[in-house]
């Protein structure tokens, strides 16, 4: 097959982050490239599925943000997750805003039509974004464990009872590009 450059998505890309985004503020920019996930949790336990994901990264936006395309699971894993309500083949705009000292993440998953909203900051060595689902429930999302090569990645809701974070989504990423 071959491919045709778009100008538009050129210009959508970008090298790397903008000049205005320092060493300390850049939370995603280790994320560019691409990622094979193992999927452990996933609104329940389903390690022994076996079912793998991948999330590619990359720099968008005049590097000002990280946009990444995660898809769960992987097509040729579908038959391993009866329930399509559970795939996502969604985005991830992550935009810096200097005005709060904090990046505005945006998730879209146009397979469920969900849309969310979360602020991401560093909590000590993880990164750690925080926002409500499409309910209303409060949900924490973040990136422990993180080496060049690897993270984890953890989805949460937090309980009826307003202290307890229930954990709906679990992921072990490895880096393949």
């Amino acid at each position: 097959m071959n491919t045709i450059a778009i100008p538009e998505l050129t210009a959508l890309s970008h090298a790397g982050r903008a000049p205005e985004i320092t060493d300390a503020d850049d939370l995603y920019g280790w994320l560019v490239g691409s990622w094979e996930l193992e999927i452990h949790n996933y609104w329940g336990d389903v390690s022994d599925r076996n079912l793998q994901a991948e999330a590619h990264f990359g720099w968008v936006l005049e590097g000002r943000a990280v946009q990444d395309v995660w898809i769960i699971p992987r097509p040729s894993e579908r038959a391993k997750l009866p329930n399509p309500g559970l795939f996502s083949y969604g985005t991830t705009l992550r935009v810096w805003d200097p005005k709060i000292r904090a990046w505005q993440v945006t998730w879209i998953n146009p397979v469920t039509g969900t849309h969310v909203h979360l602020l991401g900051r560093r909590s000590g060595k993880d990164i750690v974004q925080v926002g409500t689902n499409p309910e209303g429930t409060p949900i924490r999302w973040s990136f422990v464990e993180i080496t060049p090569n690897s993270f984890r990645w953890t989805g949460e809701t937090l309980a009826a009872d307003g202290e307890t974070w229930l954990l709906q989504g679990d992921f072990r990423a490895k880096r393949i590009r």
